[in-house]
């Protein structure tokens, strides 16, 4: 391996030894010349200093050392009595010998500092001509004392063309803010920093990120600046093109979505709007926007409610969401949907007053979309209701006969006790309260009746779930009968009442028995149809409709109650989803399992049977 260290100092001791000998050899010269022409000690030591001087620029301390001692030695030998001997007989000649050597080596001292700061600074120059960021230096006058290589290729301008020139004027900077605030600030801090924009040679301009760093005297007084300028134009340019496309995707998003968005200055009411608001309000651009402008558009009914708002945020609210109409020329009605927050230091540089950013969506389609999605479905609901109103129209005429027939029986009963003599008036007394009651029997069913046909409204009442189970059976009797089907009634005998619509109610167990019905028409063996009836511990009322039909199969337990999905071939798939909807809107749950499912789950269902339940749950009203 080489010895770099021992190959140093050869090569180092290459350079002094000769240095060493040419250098007592020029000053062993300089003696003789100056004992030629028999000059003065003083003379010969100033030019022996001289050439000490400039031997100093080759090397370092020692050699100046050397260089000195050999030329006090010389003055010694040649200069001072007795000549041409080292002894010295005056002892005031030892000062003048003593001072050369002292000013000898101050003076070497002072040309190796001078020689080294010099090195240094030539150092430090070349590398800021290496670096790419244009680097110059100005005086307190701003007039340019260094121009680095990067300034150079930048500005177009060369060395000697910048150097001795105003910076300012040279490069037409123009400033992010006046002048004279920035050069407070540059005398306050020593620092600055910021985006300039310069103008070339060529007259093209270009933004810079520029820093200044002050350099100050031992008082603290500025004595010149070194900017530094890195050039981010196209940066700056390609942010430009970003913020561009960014904001005509927004643009383009917002007209699509028909979201606008808004600044809300609290303190002075300013708003600002995007051009998307502007076609929310359906106002011209040239229309400065105003909560007089806008509270001019808000239908009157919903005016409380915006200034509600209003008040809420002006109380230290810091975000509101809210829905209003407002009321377009024409009067035609537009769905608002607004929202906003209070802006904070992330999101705004601004820091004075309260403001807000917010967003405004036109929810018209919407809103219009769902009322006719909510008339479709009661209208489908009616159709429903209807639909099962033919099929069980049978079965309604069966239970307005049993009446109508009880009345005929009772009107000809009372006949005959008219006619007796003498006629007994106690039985006929009671075959008139029992043709009364008969009537009005008759007349609840064709109320009920009509009121299922014409979607009226719901009347809530308290209900008799046991009676109503009763009644249901018997309006379906016709199709149990037909299909061979036995019915088996559980009911608790100490059921609480709930609140609901009896006839809505009466529709949910219409369509659960009769899917049931028809789930065991291809069944082979016994049909049985179980509806149940419990209180369960947690106050609600559960009733269960099971049938002994083939069940439903495991991948259609979750879609069971999903509108339009149906599993027989001339179904629509809405009977189940109505009855879902009647029985949330009644606050209740309904499930559908399997029976080997609901005998786990505690249901009363016998060992091994199949088929399936469909349950549901209400919420029973407290007993007097």
């Amino acid at each position: 391996m080489i010895d770099i260290a021992a190959l140093q100092r050869r090569n180092r001791l290459g350079y002094l030894i000769p240095l060493w000998i040419a250098g007592c050899a020029a000053l062993c010269g300089i003696a003789w010349l100056c004992l030629t022409l028999q000059l003065r000690l003083a003379t010969t030591g100033f030019s022996m200093l001289l050439v000490v001087v400039l031997l100093s620029y080759f090397d370092s301390f020692v050699s100046s050392v050397i260089f000195s001692v050999t030329s006090a030695l010389l003055l010694n030998i040649f200069f001072t009595p007795p000549v041409f001997s080292l002894r010295i007989d005056k002892a005031v000649d030892y000062i003048p010998l003593a001072a050369f050597l002292l000013c000898s080596l101050l003076v070497t001292s002072l040309v190796r500092r001078i020689r080294d700061a010099e090195r240094t600074q030539r150092e430090h120059a070349r590398l800021l001509d290496l670096t790419h960021d244009t680097i110059f230096v100005r005086d307190a006058n701003d007039i340019v004392t260094y121009w680095n290589h990067a300034a150079e290729m930048l500005y177009g301008w060369r060395r000697h063309e910048a150097i001795g020139r105003r910076s300012h004027d040279l490069l037409q900077t123009e400033f992010p803010a006046p002048l004279a605030a920035i050069e407070a600030a540059y005398l306050r801090d020593g620092e600055w920093e910021g985006e300039l924009v310069h103008t070339k040679r060529d007259g093209s301009r270009v933004t810079v990120a520029s820093r200044w760093a002050m350099q100050r005297d031992a008082n603290g007084e500025p004595l010149g600046t070194l900017e530094t300028n890195n050039n981010v134009t196209r940066r700056k340019q390609a942010e430009a093109r970003l913020h561009q496309i960014q904001a005509q995707y927004l643009e383009e998003a917002q007209r699509l979505s028909k979201t606008g968005s808004f600044g809300w200055h609290l303190d002075t009411g300013a708003l600002f709007w995007s051009p998307q608001a502007y076609e929310i309000f359906e106002a011209s651009p040239d229309v400065a926007p105003s909560l007089a402008f806008v509270r001019e558009r808000i239908h009157p009914d919903d005016l409380p409610m915006f200034e509600a708002m209003l008040a809420d945020v002006t109380a230290q609210g810091s975000r509101f969401d809210l829905e209003h109409r407002i009321v377009l020329p024409g009067g035609r009605i537009r769905y608002l949907h607004v929202v906003a927050r209070e802006a904070t230091a992330q999101t705004i540089t601004q820091a004075d007053g309260r403001q807000f950013i917010g967003a405004v969506m036109d929810v018209t389609d919407a809103r219009q979309t769902a009322a006719r999605l909510r008339q479709a479905q009661t209208e489908l609901a009616r159709a429903s209701r209807i639909t099962a109103l033919g099929e069980l129209s049978a079965s309604i005429a069966h239970e307005v006969g049993q009446p109508l027939a009880a009345i005929t029986t009772n009107g000809e009963a009372c006949l005959r006790w008219l006619h007796r003599t003498p006629p007994n008036y106690g039985e006929v007394e009671g075959c008139v309260v029992q043709m009364t009651e008969e009537g009005n029997r008759a007349a609840e069913i064709v109320q009920r009746v009509r009121r299922l046909m014409k979607g009226a409204a719901p009347e809530v009442q308290a209900v008799d779930v046991n009676r109503l189970i009763h009644e249901s059976v018997a309006m379906i009797r016709n199709d149990i009968d037909a299909n061979g089907v036995q019915p088996e009634l559980c009911l608790s005998a100490t059921m609480p009442r709930v609140s609901g619509d009896p006839i809505q109610l009466q529709q949910v167990l219409i369509n659960l028995m009769l899917n049931a019905v028809q789930a065991m028409a291809t069944q082979e063996g016994p049909r049985y149809l179980r509806l149940a009836s419990v209180c369960l511990p947690d106050g609600r009322v559960r009733v269960s409709v099971s049938d002994s039909g083939p069940g439903i199969a495991a991948v259609d337990i979750p879609l069971i109650f999903d509108a339009f999905f149906t599993t027989k071939a001339t179904g629509m798939g809405m009977g189940l989803a109505i009855c879902q909807s009647i029985v949330e809107a009644h606050g209740g749950t309904i499930e559908a399992i399997n029976n080997a499912t609901a005998r786990d789950a505690g249901m009363n269902i016998k060992d091994g049977a199949t088929g399936a339940t469909f349950a549901f749950r209400l919420a029973a009203l407290p007993t007097a």
